[in-house]
């Protein structure tokens, strides 16, 4: 990606045990678990890192109450970049709700809303087709299609976005509107908003039951973003975490955000994370090989190593039991 040409900007255009020696692959020592594991690790790799981070991570306790484990500037204010997909999709998902748009709602796809950078549509070079609601959600939340928001704003226009996120209590989380009602910047949020949101997408709260499975099947599939959090993990791990990821710069340096979930082997939501960390070096990269990437992995593993037991009862009782099915790969057929 040009210097001259953020993410951000592209958008609005035109309207216990882990793997924490050196390297994230390097060798293996003992780490220490638990919330005071956790901490030890977060503040060690936060300033290995720089920039400036602002976290919120919770997890359930005994009793299945969700308690902070880390707070660091929770209430900042600050430009979600494509973590705030997942508010969008809400937006959209809430109109779904309530029957004023489906799944299977069509729309064209035509050649001058398509945008470059994170995603796949503008790799097809041929535009024309006719999509569903439900295929552009699924590019913009597992590959973060950039073109997908801009789907999402003929649906949903930026202020009715921000109504819908003001009506369901968020007070920050909110995208940037410009002169073309149907488009906008990704705007804002706070890594406590952002948990809250989280949480009550695993709790089955924040929309409609089947809505929230629906965002949690996409943001936990195995052919989404690997090089943060989940990437020292296993598939079988990998399928308990939904996550989204969002990276740019501004006149600070660069961003590098990650937010999502984790589950017990039982699909009982056991943790959540937001980590946004601005005022970083290492330009251009938007690689696994970034600092705060890497340092993202670590804390991952050590968020994965630490995860409470599942309790008898947990903070809510329609926690999602199952997991998604098991991820083999295809050869040719």
């Amino acid at each position: 990606m040009s210097s001259s040409l953020s993410r951000r900007s592209a958008l609005g255009i035109g309207a216990a045990a882990a793997v924490v020696g050196a390297g994230v692959s390097g060798p293996a020592e003992a780490a220490p678990s638990g919330p005071r594991g956790i901490r030890r690790v977060y503040e060690r790799e936060k300033a290995k890192a720089g920039g400036l981070w602002h976290t919120h991570i919770a997890a359930v306790d005994a009793a299945g109450v969700l308690r902070p484990v880390v707070e660091d500037d929770a209430d900042h204010v600050t430009n979600g970049y494509s973590v705030q997909k997942l508010a969008v999709a809400t937006a959209v998902m809430d109109k779904i709700d309530r029957g004023l748009l489906s799944l299977g709602t069509k729309l064209d796809l035509p050649a001058d809303i398509i945008l470059g950078g994170s995603g796949i549509y503008h790799l097809h070079r041929v535009w024309g087709d006719e999509i569903t609601v439900a295929n552009f959600l699924t590019a913009m939340l597992l590959v973060s299609d950039n073109t997908a928001v801009r789907m999402c704003g003929r649906v949903v226009p930026a202020l009715e976005i921000n109504e819908i996120l003001a009506a369901k209590g968020f007070v920050h989380t909110r995208v940037q509107p410009v002169a073309n009602p149907n488009r906008f910047f990704l705007g804002t949020t706070t890594p406590r908003e952002m948990h809250d949101l989280l949480w009550r997408l695993a709790t089955k709260t924040l929309l409609k039951p089947e809505s929230c499975d629906f965002l949690l099947s996409v943001t936990r599939w195995l052919n989404g973003y690997h090089d943060g959090v989940r990437r020292v993990m296993s598939s079988r791990e990998r399928e308990r975490v939904a996550t989204k990821y969002g990276a740019d710069f501004n006149s600070l340096g660069e961003s590098r955000h990650e937010a999502g979930i984790m589950f017990g082997v039982d699909g009982s939501p056991l943790l959540t994370y937001a980590m946004f960390a601005e005022g970083l070096g290492d330009p251009e990269n938007y690689g696994a090989t970034h600092p705060a990437v890497e340092a993202h992995a670590k804390i991952g593993r050590t968020l994965m190593d630490s995860l409470p037991a599942a309790p008898a009862v947990t903070a809510r009782s329609a926690a999602p039991r199952t997991l998604p099915k098991p991820f083999h790969p295809v050869n040719g057929g």
